[in-house]
C-alpha cells in the first residue's frame, strides 16, 4: 500500500466506552486512526437515522494509553453519525476500513437488526466502504455498563482480521464481517466462519407480564433452542464450542428461495 491506510472507528456504546478504546488500541499502530461515534449510549438502534436534528459533530478530548487520538462525538444513532462523519471528515479520502465496536455484548443470531453495532457497519458498508463489527460476549446485565473488562483476546481478534481485511477482495455478496469473541478467550482460542442463526436468542423476561407492564419492566436474558441449534451457526460457534464466531453477512436481503418455488405456494 502506497499510503497508510485510514480506520474510521466508531460505536453503538458511546464514545467514551472502554471498548471503543479497546478497538483503537487494536488497530492504532497499522494506519491512522479517526474515531467517529454517538456522544451517548445508543444500545439497540439498529440501523436508524435518529438523533437530535441541531446535533453536530464536536471534538473530544480522547486519550489511549496516554497517546491523543483525533475523535468526534455527536448525538444520533450509530449509522446517523457514521453517515455524518463520512460526509463531513474524510472529503474525498475514503477510510480504508470501518471497524464498530468493541462492543458490550455479542451480535448474534436474527436479533442482529437491532444491533447499533451492527448497524453502523452496514451504513459504511452500504457505502463501499470494508467494514467489521466487533463485539465481546458478556451476560446481558453489563451491556450497558461501561465496567472494568479484559479485552485483550478481542483486541487480538480485532486486529487480526482488520489486518486481513487491508488486503482482502472478498466474493461478490460479502459486504462486512462480524466478529464475535466469546468470554473467556484468550489470543489461542480458535477461530470459525459461521452463518447468522435463524434463532432469536435475546428475549425478553417479565417477572409479572400483562397489560400493566411497561416497556423498562422487560429484562433481557439469552435463550438458547440447542435440540434446534445450527451446528455452522454463530450462536452454536460462541456459545457451544466457545470459539470466535466470524460471520460474513450481506446487505441484500433477499430470500435465496427459488421464485418458482415462491410462485407455486402463492397460487396453490
Amino acid at each position: 500500500m502506497t499510503h497508510r491506510p485510514l480506520f474510521f472507528l466508531t460505536n453503538d456504546d458511546g464514545i467514551g466506552s472502554p471498548g471503543l478504546r479497546a478497538a483503537v488500541r487494536a488497530v492504532r499502530d497499522l494506519g491512522e486512526v479517526l474515531v467517529v461515534a454517538p456522544a451517548t449510549q445508543q444500545t439497540a438502534m439498529g440501523r436508524s437515522f435518529t438523533g437530535r436534528p441541531d446535533a453536530a459533530l464536536e471534538a473530544v478530548p480522547f486519550e489511549v494509553d496516554g497517546a491523543a487520538v483525533r475523535a468526534y462525538a455527536c448525538e444520533g444513532s450509530p449509522a446517523s453519525v457514521v453517515r455524518h462523519g463520512l460526509h463531513l471528515l474524510c472529503g474525498d479520502r475514503r477510510p480504508d476500513l470501518l471497524v464498530s465496536g468493541i462492543n458490550y455484548g455479542e451480535n448474534v443470531g436474527i436479533s442482529i437488526g437491532a444491533s447499533g453495532t451492527v448497524g453502523a457497519a452496514m451504513e459504511a458498508a452500504a457505502r463501499g466502504i470494508p467494514a467489521l463489527a466487533a463485539s465481546q460476549q458478556m451476560h446481558p446485565d453489563h451491556f450497558m455498563r461501561h465496567e472494568s473488562r479484559d479485552w485483550g483476546a478481542a483486541e487480538h481478534f480485532l486486529r487480526l482480521f482488520a489486518r486481513k481485511l487491508l488486503g482482502a477482495r472478498l466474493p461478490k455478496d460479502v459486504d462486512l464481517l462480524k466478529l464475535d469473541v466469546p468470554e473467556g478467550a484468550t489470543s489461542e482460542t480458535p477461530w470459525r466462519l459461521s452463518r447468522l442463526s435463524r434463532q432469536r436468542y435475546f428475549e425478553l423476561a417479565f417477572e409479572d407480564p400483562g397489560l400493566h407492564s411497561r416497556l423498562k419492566d422487560g429484562r433481557v436474558t439469552v435463550q438458547v433452542d440447542h435440540d434446534a441449534l445450527e451446528p455452522d451457526s454463530d450462536v452454536h460457534a460462541l456459545v457451544r464450542d466457545r470459539v470466535v464466531a466470524l460471520t460474513p453477512l450481506s446487505l441484500d436481503a433477499t430470500s435465496r428461495a427459488d421464485f418458482a418455488d415462491i410462485h407455486r405456494a402463492l397460487e396453490g
